[in-house]
């Protein structure tokens, strides 16, 4: 859905990391498969007014996932030919680029540009399949009106002024800009049709099914996507993902001038079938991994602090592993602050896992070494904030099953409460004499 000109490599790298944070199918661009070196924008077709309109064909064409993070929600496309005039287009809105100025900072405020533009469709559909991704061709039952209509929408969409957009993981991206298009010839009945229908998903659980075979963007978004990617959404919302909209509009029928309905979708050809294979019907459940993971670390922080608390020689591995840990908390609550209040990623916003991941623990990763060396100030402020973080934790625990509290993170908080409570008694184990008196060292 997208188009890379690799000049750095180090941008493609920050750019995969972010996108392991903030998630957002977000990302479900990919690079423009007919890239060759530096690729120019195709010469657009004039329409000939004077020309019938009955010569137009309109075809959706979709493109299953790819194995890049960017590729993983798959990518879709308007196809219009005309045999008599020559016009053989397929118009893709996921058009970006990794090399534009001041591309990662726009990236990580979430103010993307993204742009459309047309290829010539025989060399994207060879290039999709030399990609090994699926590729599906739906011909669509439009009257001659509505296919004229959209081919001039097209190319006065296409043209500079008109062509960039501001982009959004879910609610304009290009495959909702795909769904916009036909929906404007059909005078909103696709909307129509599906608004109202209910999916029983969610921005979330789409999320978690389709990077679950990327465990790193898995997690990283899992602990970067707040409340807001839970709520329910129609199949009209469902159409940002090209799959679902294929599948939707099989089902979709339009008048046929006589009273009567007729399909929209004439003919389903599958050009080509991946050997990746068909998507995840549903999201993973990992919480018992996400548990073992927290249950792991939570042991590991204890054994330290157990032996930190009876030799000295032990106390400079348990301080560091538990200060360690409190950085970890602090950096992904600050980042998680950063993406709430200084970005316009919306899904981000909210932020639950925040009582889970304490901003506040950055100060404490900085004074637990402090404190294990008995010094007066340190300790007591570090037991103040472990303590302060660890109750915070508790808290987001009881209020989760509360209805203002919907967001789904069971996964992440199985992962970080053990270790996190571990840390708090470790901090107290650590201020004690090494005899196990229970009273501090003083410097």
């Amino acid at each position: 859905m997208g188009r890379v000109n690799t000049r750095s490599s180090l941008v493609l790298l920050a750019t995969t990391l972010l996108v392991s944070a903030l998630a957002t199918p977000g990302l479900s661009q990919e690079s423009d498969p007919t890239a060759t070196g530096d690729p120019t924008t195709p010469e657009a077709s004039t329409p000939d007014s004077t020309t019938p309109t009955s010569t137009l064909e309109v075809f959706l064409i979709t493109v299953g996932a790819g194995r890049q993070v960017w590729e993983r929600f798959g990518h879709n496309a308007i196809w219009v030919r005309d045999t008599v005039r020559g016009i053989d287009r397929a118009y893709n809105y996921g058009m970006f680029s990794f090399d534009d100025p001041g591309f990662l900072g726009r990236f990580v405020r979430g103010e993307m540009d993204y742009w459309m533009e047309g290829f010539d469709t025989e060399r994207l559909l060879r290039a999709y399949a030399a990609a090994d991704r699926s590729i599906w061709v739906q011909e669509l039952d439009l009257t001659p009106e509505q296919m004229g209509a959209l081919y001039e929408f097209e190319e006065w969409n296409e043209r500079p002024e008109n062509r960039f957009y501001r982009y959004d993981y879910y609610r304009d991206n290009c495959s909702t800009r795909v769904r916009d298009a036909l929906d404007r010839v059909l005078d909103g009945g696709l909307r129509t049709t599906f608004e109202g229908v209910e999916t029983g998903t969610t921005y979330r659980s789409h999320f978690r099914r389709l990077m679950a075979p990327d465990p790193l963007i898995y997690v990283g978004g899992s602990f970067a996507i707040g409340p807001a990617t839970d709520r329910p959404i129609s199949a009209w919302n469902e159409m940002f993902l090209p799959v679902r909209m294929m599948e939707y509009l099989r089902e979709m029928t339009v008048p046929d001038g006589e009273g009567g309905e007729r399909p929209l979708v004439i003919r389903e050809l599958t050009l080509y079938e991946s050997t990746l294979g068909p998507e995840p019907e549903g999201p993973p459940d990992w919480r018992l991994r996400f548990l073992g993971v927290g249950v792991a670390l939570a042991g590991l922080l204890v054994l330290l602090g157990w032996l930190g608390s009876t030799q000295r020689s032990a106390r400079f591995l348990a301080a560091l592993t538990s200060s360690a840990w409190a950085l970890v908390q602090g950096v992904g609550g600050a980042f998680m602050l950063g993406i709430w209040f200084l970005t316009a990623h919306w899904a981000g916003y909210r932020n639950e896992n925040l009582f889970f991941l304490n901003p506040v623990a950055l100060a404490l990763a900085a004074l637990i070494p402090f404190a294990a060396m008995g010094k007066r100030g340190a300790v007591r402020w570090a037991r103040g904030l472990a303590t302060f973080i660890a109750a915070v934790a508790i808290l987001g625990l009881i209020l989760q099953p509360l209805p203002w509290f919907p967001q789904t993170n069971a996964e992440i908080v199985a992962a970080v409460v053990p270790p996190t409570l571990a840390m708090a008694w470790v901090v107290r184990q650590l201020t004690k004499e090494p005899g196990g008196t229970g009273e501090s060292i003083e410097a």
